[in-house]
Parts: C-alpha cells; structure tokens; sequence
C-alpha cells in the first residue's frame, strides 16, 4: 500500500524523536560550531539537551501538521531568551546554535527518507525558515526586555552577575564582556575575590546589606570599574579591584572576620577563584587566620595541597609562596631559610651556616620582606616549609 506524505513525515518523525543520537547530534554540532557553547562546562550540557529535544519533537512536530508555532512554545522562547540574556550569552550565537540544529535536523530528515518528494522538502524548509524568524523576533524582544529589567535594577543585575560567575555560567571573556557592556559596567580586571565571613563560630547566613556594607568599606578611590557583592550562606563574595587586597585585612580585622582574597585567576574563572577560598575558609586552622591579614592565593593552594586536591602544579604552589626567594640571586635567603626550618631557631640555624645570630635575623627579615611572610610564624613557616620542599 502506499503510503501517503503525511505517513512518510510521521514515520520520520517517530523514527529521530525515539532515536537519542539525533539529540546528540544536535548538541554535537552547535557544541562544535559555535565558540560560546564550545568554552560551556559539562554542568550546562544536560540544559542545552533538553532545549535541543524539546526544539526536535515540536519542529517535527509543525512539519508533519503544517502548523506554526503556538502560544505556549513562543511563551517558553522568551523564557529560554531570557535565560540566556540573563546569564550572558550573545543572542546573535544562541540564533546561530538553532540555526546549526535546523541544519542537523535538516541532514538526519534526508537520510531517513531519502525519496523524500518534493513537497515534503518544501514543507520542510518552509516551515524551519518560518520559525526561525519568528523564533529570531521573540528571542530579540525577550532580550531586550530582560536588558532593561536588569540595568533598572544596578544592585540586582550586579548580584545577578557575579552570582553567575561564581556558578561557573559564563561561558567566556567574549560572553562577559557583551554582558558587562549591556550593563554599562566594567569589572576589574586584574580583580580580587575576596569571601569572608565573621571570626565566631556561630555564623549565621549572611544578610546582603553586610555585604554591601563590606564593599563600600573596600571601595578604591577613583576606581573607573565596578565591584560587585553577594552573599553565600554564612559567607560574603566580593569582586573588588585587586589593590583592594591590600586593605582588606585590616578592614575584616575591625569587624572581627576573616577571609580568603584570591587575585590570580582571571574573570572567565572567578568559580575556581570562589571554590579555592572558599576551601581554604573550611580547611585552614585557626592559627592561620592573623589579625589584620586575610588569606592570599598561596595560602589557599598550599591548603588545598595538603588536602589532597591542588589546583595549580606543585612547582606554581613554590612560585607563588616563596616570590623572589625562588630566583637565583637570593639562594643565600633560601638557604638560611631552610637552615633555620630545619634547625628549629635562629641561634641553631646561624651556627651551622658560620653566621653570627644577628646576621641569620637579619636575613630571616629580608625573607619576610619579599614574601610576606614570617618564617617566625607557625602558619607561615609551615607554608614556607611546604613551599622550599616541593620546589626543589
């Protein structure tokens, strides 16, 4: 019996809806040909899947009723626009992952019936080149809306952001940087992230107005970018201009907290930054936390170190503890450090390196100049230790 065109869609249809490889296929390729979803993590993958399958059945769907878009699936367009103008991606690179998926769409139809007739060709293409536009025209609309909802809200659409930096949902520079311009805003860039919270061991969740508080006490005179705060549980996230890290201690030190300042990372990897502190914050013993001084970058990646999960090599864990002690020129400094480690004191040390005890402090101060750190110190002369250990 022959079959009728509207029999040939359906089989088609039943076939790629039941057949999971097309939905990978999809995601495969705008994964491949678009660079903003390239840089998107695994987390956001099951998301961009369901879209895809979603997008698949109700496209089929249209081309075997010859029907058009309905209330419903334009009311969920403008929701995933939203979504993603909400979280920075470029309209113009989510226009072009549908764009990709009508074409794999498009291929996996051929292939499927490949006696396709000619009107079943034309209903095809004409119904992707109609929801493409329209799709084109509600995405645009629903970012522009959201555009506008964010920036009449300053404070919000700032929490907003760095709520999705530290998520990991910011896909690239290029996405951030599109979002920031849309904003009017620039971020620091070298920034400082700095999570804090207060000394006592009963921390309750913090309030936003504590940290809003906590940045306009960090502010940078004169600064040109804009520094944003959020709140996670018990603790406040601050993006601050990296010459904030400077005062940061003594300004928790007034309030009576403590905190982690990460400067090394760059924006598109403000989530590591966040995860490292944050570890540190639960890892670090309370002989660590100094008045007037926060944790730093080294401090946080000998932490994670010694709890079995480095973020950075061994040999960058050296370079960012002992700074200048690690160049060729200052070997005496070394020396007399691990000298005065391993001795257990500065009179112990200066005998066995023939120098008399006031020289060894001497070169114990010049230690502590260029590294910011005190090999007197329990906490900094364990770091220190780790640090001269692993780098040679």
């Amino acid at each position: 019996m022959t079959r009728s065109p509207a029999d040939i869609r359906e089989r088609v249809r039943q076939e790629m809806v039941a057949d999971p490889r097309v939905v990978e296929a999809i995601v495969a390729a705008v994964h491949e040909q678009v660079p903003v979803y390239a840089a998107l993590d695994d987390s956001r993958l099951p998301e961009v899947r369901a879209i895809a399958a979603w997008g698949l059945e109700r496209l089929l769907h249209l081309w075997v009723t010859d029907g058009i878009l309905e209330p419903a699936d334009l009311r969920r367009l403008r929701g995933i626009a939203a979504a993603r103008a909400a979280d920075g991606r470029p309209v113009q690179a989510v226009l072009r992952a549908y764009r990709v998926a009508g074409t794999v769409l498009t291929d996996e139809v051929a292939a499927r019936a490949p006696r396709l007739t000619t009107a079943d060709a034309f209903a095809l293409a004409r119904m992707l080149l109609t929801t493409l536009d329209t799709l084109a025209e509600e995405m645009t609309a629903a970012y522009a809306t959201t555009d506008e909802d964010l920036a009449a809200d300053r404070d919000r659409a700032l929490r907003l952001l760095l709520d999705d930096l530290i998520a990991g949902r910011h896909a690239s520079v290029g996405a951030l940087t599109d979002r920031s311009a849309r904003l009017g805003i620039q971020l620091p860039d070298p920034y400082c992230l700095l999570v804090a919270e207060p000394a006592g061991a009963d921390r309750p969740d913090m309030a936003q107005d504590a940290a809003t508080g906590l940045l306009d006490a960090l502010a940078v005179p004169g600064a040109e970018v804009t520094s944003a705060a959020t709140v996670r549980g018990s603790r406040a996230v601050l993006l601050l201009p990296a010459l904030a890290a400077g005062r940061a201690g003594a300004v928790l030190g007034a309030r009576d907290w403590r905190g982690c300042a990460i400067s090394g990372q760059s924006l598109d990897r403000v989530a590591v930054a966040h995860r490292l502190a944050a570890d540190a914050l639960d890892t670090a013993p309370a002989h660590a936390h100094r008045a007037g001084c926060v944790l730093t970058d080294a401090d946080a990646h000998v932490l994670a170190l010694l709890a079995g999960h480095p973020v950075a090599a061994p040999e960058r864990i050296a370079r960012l503890v002992l700074g200048p002690l690690a160049e060729p020129g200052q070997r005496h400094l070394l020396e007399a450090l691990t000298v005065y480690i391993d001795a257990g004191s500065a009179n112990a040390a200066a005998r066995e390196l023939h120098l008399h005890p006031q020289s060894l402090r001497y070169r114990l101060r010049r230690i502590h100049a260029l590294t910011s750190r005190d090999p007197r110190d329990p906490w900094q002369r364990l770091t220190l230790d780790i640090a001269r250990t692993i780098g040679t």
